[in-house]
């Protein structure tokens, strides 16, 4: 198994590739799980043709497949299903591990493992006790896969949210995200049209439609998706600001009720976040005020105050790194899911909280982002220091913490997760204040 595994890997560069799911770059591509049969007979070798990039055809000597049930799984996640963020990757593995077949033997989760050397060792565990795919899903378990993935080079490591498998180029790891801002700008537009209706019910003046925003950390990814969704809003309710407060952590309870609290009381009238627990929303029911949320359905938490969620949806990515692991394939080497194909989605509409016409809204919105016809960071729809920007040099392939390499404003827009999955866009724009 692990040696079929590894010959596969080293065919990497030679396969050509088309796409499986729709992403958000164009220069990862995917073959096709069903493009791939491969017959065995009983003390032959099989034989496969693939066309190289010179396009001469090539017969390319591989062991059998692996069937599903020879396959062995294992996850690990930083923290358990007390975690929003957590919750999400666990429901979706396990969605999509039953619907491929595995049984619970052959599928092993880790839970609590923190961004250190941990990671390494929970790791280098799993690939000791046969696992031939390994995920991890936090931002900083990356650097702990690719040591892991560089000495166990025949098991295949996948990373969510990670920024480095496009220029380390191991042919065993591989990152994913999704396009989670156009997510975030949608539920932003719901948040714009419940405060047009406050103003319009005489709850609040047009300058004081006013949101909150819990973010966890000061990192791209949730900059990304603060701005995406403030621009969202704003492009229905032009009179909205927006206060930011981070907790610098991405779970905890109580801090994220606290920072949920301390925003109402400096007058936000509606609260979201990028922050893993249920203390926002379980803040913002106490306090009567709306709340958008992130990675899950918080109706339970606040069934007069919860207004809708955006979540990524795992469960595609899931489903292709586990076929491609069986059937020899590649995976993308990184990934990124989109409105278009399910791994953006919206959740949770409360008819009790939103405004009158949001479905419609939304879904109007949600086709023209997918036909492309709306840019969510368009430059036209921000400004930095009063000025519009023409260009901006992102941090898209360094490893260093900061080092602008790339501009990423062409044609009028800022072009997030076009150049890596990982969100990218850190800029503070006017109309959000840092708290």
């Amino acid at each position: 198994m692990k040696k079929y595994l590894s010959l596969t890997l080293a065919l990497t560069l030679l396969l050509s590739a088309c796409t499986l799911f729709t992403g958000c770059g164009e220069k990862d591509t995917v073959v096709d799980d069903n493009q791939t049969e491969v017959e065995t007979q009983t003390g032959a070798e099989d034989e496969a043709e693939t066309e190289t990039e010179t396009e001469a055809e090539t017969e390319v000597e591989t062991e059998t497949a692996l069937d599903v049930s020879d396959l062995k799984v294992g996850f690990i996640f930083l923290h358990d299903e007390n975690s929003t963020y957590d919750k999400n990757f666990i429901d979706a593995a396990k969605v999509a591990t039953e619907k491929l077949g595995l049984a619970d033997e052959q599928v092993i989760f880790k839970v609590n493992v923190p961004e250190d050397i941990a990671c390494y060792d929970t790791a280098a565990e799993l690939a000791d006790d046969g696992c031939d795919l390994i995920f991890a899903d936090s931002f900083g378990h990356e650097d702990f896969m690719i040591q892991a993935a560089e000495e166990f080079t025949d098991v295949v490591f996948c990373h969510a949210t990670g920024t480095k498998a496009h220029t380390v180029n191991l042919p065993n790891y591989f990152n994913a995200f999704a396009s989670i801002y156009e997510g975030r700008n949608l539920v932003g537009v719901a948040a714009g049209l419940k405060l047009n209706a406050m103003i319009e019910a005489g709850d609040i003046k047009p300058e004081e439609a006013k949101m909150g925003y819990v973010g966890a950390h000061p990192y791209a990814e949730v900059k990304s998706g603060y701005t995406s969704f403030y621009l969202g809003a704003k492009s229905v309710c032009p009179t909205v600001t927006m206060d930011v407060k981070f907790t610098n952590s991405w779970f905890d309870i109580a801090l994220e009720k606290e920072a949920a609290n301390a925003l109402i009381n400096d007058g936000c009238v509606l609260i979201s976040q990028h922050a893993d627990s249920e203390g926002a929303p379980k803040a913002c029911e106490e306090a009567g005020v709306p709340n958008v949320a992130y990675n899950l359905d918080t109706r339970e938490w606040g069934p007069n105050t919860a207004l809708v969620s955006s979540k990524i949806n795992w469960e595609p990515y899931f489903k292709h790194i586990i076929e491609a692991t069986i059937n020899g394939t590649e995976i993308t080497q990184d990934y990124c899911g989109s409105l278009a194909d399910e791994g953006v989605q919206i959740l949770g509409l409360n008819d009790k909280v939103a405004a009158e016409g949001t479905v419609e809204k939304l879904e109007e919105i949600k086709a023209q982002l997918i036909a492309g016809e709306i840019k969510v960071f368009d430059t036209a729809a921000f400004t930095v220091e009063g000025k519009t920007l023409e260009e901006y040099m992102a941090d898209v392939d360094s490893d260093a913490a900061f080092t602008p390499d790339t501009n990423a404003i062409a044609d009028g827009y800022f072009h997030e997760s076009e150049y890596r999955s990982a969100p990218y866009f850190d800029i503070d724009i006017d109309g959000i204040t840092i708290k």
